[in-house]
């Protein structure tokens, strides 16, 4: 209940009956001290019905009520908001939490400001606190403050008034390596988050009208001397009735690896594309041709320029129904182990060939990667053996039964089983087949490919192990048989 202030005049009673109407509380407090009288809106601030509730003076008031910063730090009892208006210290916007020691669980949050009302004399007659219910208000600000600290995008607030950072999240400090001291109340001339932006001048602009700023590539300077790329945003907010800009950051980091990663990964494919011994193309999935290696052209003697572009029944390499047969089973099953076909060379010798092929996505497109083995000394050997065998088995009185099945094992043993794809051994590994099929030695391996004996001994186990070989003449006949370094064949060959 409201009490009147004692002996005042007709004209205060009725200042203080229009007062006990706002909104905003109000206190008066004597010279002393003591709590002189308090509105309803003041009352209920505080939970309480009656003035006496509130305690007789500022002593009192300290006992009743537990006051402490927006930070959790207590204020000391000379440091109440009673206690400095009482001392003559005038004050405005002071935020703190009360809390009444007879309810712990219930708070208020009191923006407070100060007055003082002098007699005719101009004298102090009271002192008067003003304050605001500001308890909606600091839960909203709470949760902004755990959702902005809780959120894993980087982030900082600049306040616009003075251009210097208020506020700094985790992620942000995670991404840069700065501290929280490092960025809080430095301005955005000493942390720029704009530097290098690719629209800086319309950054700045709208920063300075205090607008939303558009997401930009910008560069941040990180406290060890390097810099990161990012991707940044400003999003204008009112924040504890000040004006300020959010700045929101996307790391450009892991994305700049990956595509580096990408980009080396294909200039590998590029690079084993074009140096595989093995003729490869590789042809859209409409058997339009997009690229070919040098093996290609020197195995059917084609200039690039004449297949470039063409599909492959325009260009007529392969016989139509191989071509269907090929093209068919990678629609099917997206990989082809090995197809016997007729290759036809540009003066139209026809060759043989075993062709492996795979999908493969460039580009986010799906293409077909075609290898070609040349088989075709495999396939005269084979004809020349059978041939040879068969023409004996005629008159088998020339030999007994033991040498002629003998000779029939020899048939068998040539004829060809499941191994692997060249193109499914290591670059390293082809460079080693290819030196063993000139004949020469680890030691000898090791100082051309300038590796350590150790390492070309553990490539030869490899291969031995990929190939299913157990000594260098069986890999070299491996070779052989597909056709496999024939330029190394001729230069040995008296």
């Amino acid at each position: 209940m409201n009490q009147e202030v004692p002996n005042a005049d007709t004209n205060r009673r009725q200042l203080l009956q229009i007062i006990a109407g706002l909104s905003d509380g109000v206190m008066l407090i004597g010279v002393d001290q003591t709590i002189a009288w308090a509105n309803e809106a003041a009352l209920t601030m505080h939970g309480v019905k009656e003035l006496d509730e509130l305690g007789g003076n500022a002593k009192e008031y300290a006992r009743r009520f537990a006051l402490r910063y927006r930070n959790n730090h207590p204020l000391p009892e000379d440091n109440y908001p009673i206690a400095r208006v009482a001392r003559g210290d005038e004050f405005s916007d002071v935020l703190v939490e009360v809390t009444p020691e007879a309810e712990p669980d219930r708070t208020w949050v009191h923006r407070i400001r100060s007055m003082v009302l002098n007699d005719r004399g101009g004298e102090p007659e009271y002192l008067v606190l003003i304050l605001s219910d500001a308890t909606d208000w600091a839960s909203a600000e709470q949760r902004f403050e755990k959702t902005f600290a809780a959120n894993p995008a980087p982030a900082v607030i600049c306040r616009l008034s003075d251009l210097r950072y208020i506020k700094v999240n985790q992620g942000f400090l995670e991404m840069t390596g700065y501290s929280r001291d490092q960025v809080i109340g430095r301005s955005v001339y000493e942390l720029d988050v704009l530097e290098a932006a690719e629209k800086r001048d319309l950054a700045i602009e709208r920063l300075g009208q205090g607008a939303t700023i558009p997401q930009m590539q910008a560069e941040l300077r990180l406290p060890d001397g390097g810099s990161k790329q990012v991707i940044v945003a400003g999003q204008p907010l009112d924040l504890q009735d000040e004006n300020c800009m959010l700045f929101s950051f996307m790391d450009m980091e892991p994305r700049r690896k990956a595509e580096t990663a990408l980009r080396q990964s294909e200039e590998r494919f590029a690079k084993s594309f074009r140096l595989s011994p093995v003729p490869t193309l590789v042809c859209s999935a409409e058997q339009q041709l997009l690229e070919i290696n040098e093996a290609f052209l020197r195995t059917t003697g084609y200039a690039s320029e004449e297949l470039l572009g063409k599909t492959v029944e325009e260009i007529g390499f392969i016989d139509n129904e191989a071509s269907a047969t090929l093209f068919a089973r990678l629609e099917d099953a997206a990989a082809v182990s090995r197809l016997d076909v007729k290759v036809q060379k540009k003066g139209g010798e026809l060759i043989d060939c075993e062709v492996a092929a795979d999908t493969v996505q460039i580009q986010d497109k799906p293409c077909y990667l075609l290898v070609l083995m040349n088989i075709t000394e495999r396939k005269r050997s084979e004809l020349e053996l059978v041939s040879a065998i068969e023409e004996v088995m005629k008159d088998a009185s020339w030999f007994s039964r033991t040498l002629i099945e003998k000779l029939a094992n020899v048939k068998s043993i040539n004829a060809p089983v499941p191994s692997v794809s060249f193109t499914e051994l290591t670059a390293r590994e082809r460079d080693v087949l290819g030196l063993i099929c000139q004949g020469l030695a680890d030691k000898e391996i090791a100082s051309r490919l300038r590796l350590a004996p150790n390492t070309v001994r553990n490539h030869v186990a490899t291969l031995y192990s990929k190939l299913d070989v157990h000594s260098r003449s069986e890999a070299i006949v491996w070779a052989r048989e597909r056709g496999l370094f024939a330029n190394e064949w001729r230069m040995k060959a008296p």
